[in-house]
């Protein structure tokens, strides 16, 4: 009898040492395609550190439902055509109910087009900034699964152009990527600068992965510019502005978001960057600012936190995480309704970190709202998944780049009223 009751005893708690590795080995993936390599490999290198780190955090909080979430990422190559394919693998095969990314608006909208938006299944970019995206959900094609952690050209183009006018630029050649998020950036500019005195002598885009852009700085020279606008990112910025350089063009830059990056700079040269300035889409600092800028140099081995996809990817893993947890369901349609809930104005803050997020998790599972102010500052989505948000202004001083001031949202709106 003893030993029947021994055996039974033994037999009971393999079964539950079973049940609690089981428990351990519980994951929920998300998938996450991201430029790990090609023109905005930096970005995505960083944007993908950056949602990884928002995971640990919130499994080493207790993790979602008991399980710990995980991604399953993919490179893009910074190629929309790559993208898609990456993301059809996800969203049929891998069943995910949630893909964040990309970074670059020529990976985000294929995806979304071509992916998200006909499966219905939640898409999370924390850099695509085109206004096409915006248009996108305006005219009902997005479903209402799409969402960015970052604010639209069409805002950040103003505040480019108003900034350009301060610093003295009169007269403007442009350089330009060819693709959605260069011809609409140009776009937004070339409106307000023209309308606040500025004069453009020249627009010339250029195609990625050129092995020469010789002929269009040559284009662009033209006129005598004050300066050069040159919206592209790290690589073949640093490609062309060493052309320009080269063929004495004057030593003086307006640059997009994708400019703020220590490899172009180390790529042309400090010294020819002394009057080099720029706009990024900002941040109003909260604790989650703090912990982020504190920790994630040691968690990406060694990115700098002021990378531009580095701090709204943070927050876009955060908010797919808590939302996830909202839901109580991997179901893409209670995710994407859980986004709101956990960024409700009217929910207690939560930041970011293991504590904070052992905090909302418990909110959550006693059912009250919580709002997530993220390192971007406090999220809140509109109906077509955008968010405002203050323009950062920015300069490279010695070979880093400095803050010099920011517009509002406020600031932004009304010079868009004027110019209108």
């Amino acid at each position: 009898m003893n030993r029947t009751l021994a055996l039974l005893t033994t037999a009971l708690g393999l079964v539950m040492a079973a049940g609690a590795a089981n428990a351990a080995d519980c994951k929920i993936t998300v998938g996450m395609v991201m430029e790990l390599t090609g023109p905005a490999g930096e970005y995505g290198q960083a944007g993908a550190k950056s949602v990884e780190m928002a995971f640990h955090d919130i499994n080493e909080a207790g993790g979602v439902r008991g399980c710990d979430l995980v991604t399953d990422t993919r490179d893009s190559q910074s190629q929309g055509n790559v993208a898609v394919d990456a993301a059809t693998q996800l969203v049929q095969v891998k069943k995910v109910p949630v893909i964040i990314g990309g970074i670059i608006s020529s990976v985000t909208i294929p995806i979304l087009t071509s992916v998200t938006a006909p499966a219905k299944v939640v898409q999370v970019s924390p850099a695509s900034s085109s206004p096409t995206l915006t248009a996108l959900g305006r005219d009902g094609k997005t479903n209402g699964i799409f969402f960015r952690t970052i604010t639209s050209d069409a805002l950040q183009g103003v505040a480019a152009a108003k900034y350009a006018i301060d610093q003295g630029f009169k007269k403007l050649s442009i350089i330009h990527v060819n693709n959605d998020f260069g011809v609409n950036m140009v776009q937004e500019f070339s409106r307000a600068y023209k309308a606040l005195g500025g004069e453009i002598v020249s627009d010339t885009p250029y195609n990625e992965k050129q092995s020469s852009y010789q002929s269009e700085v040559t284009a662009a020279m033209g006129g005598e510019p004050d300066g050069l606008y040159l919206v592209s990112y790290p690589v073949d910025g640093a490609t062309i502005a060493r052309a320009w350089i080269s063929q004495g063009g004057p030593q003086k830059f307006l640059l997009n978001d994708g400019m703020n990056s220590p490899d172009f700079i180390e790529s042309v040269g400090a010294d020819y960057l002394n009057d080099a300035y720029g706009t990024s889409s900002g941040t109003s600092p909260t604790k989650s600012t703090e912990y982020f800028n504190a920790n994630y140099k040691t968690f990406s081995g060694g990115i700098e936190p002021s990378n531009p996809a580095a701090d709204r990817s943070y927050d876009a893993g955060a908010i797919v995480g808590l939302a996830i947890a909202a839901a109580g369901s991997d179901k893409p349609e209670d995710i994407r309704d859980a986004i709101f809930k956990v960024t409700d104005p009217k929910g207690e803050p939560i930041y970011a970190g293991k504590e904070e997020f052992e905090k909302a998790l418990g909110l959550i599972k006693d059912g009250k709202p919580i709002r997530y102010e993220g390192v971007i500052g406090p999220v809140t989505f509109d109906k077509l998944g955008d968010i405002t948000g203050p323009f950062r202004l920015w300069k490279i001083a010695d070979g880093k780049v400095e803050t010099t001031g920011e517009m509002t949202t406020d600031d932004v709106t009304a010079l868009q009223d004027k110019i209108q």
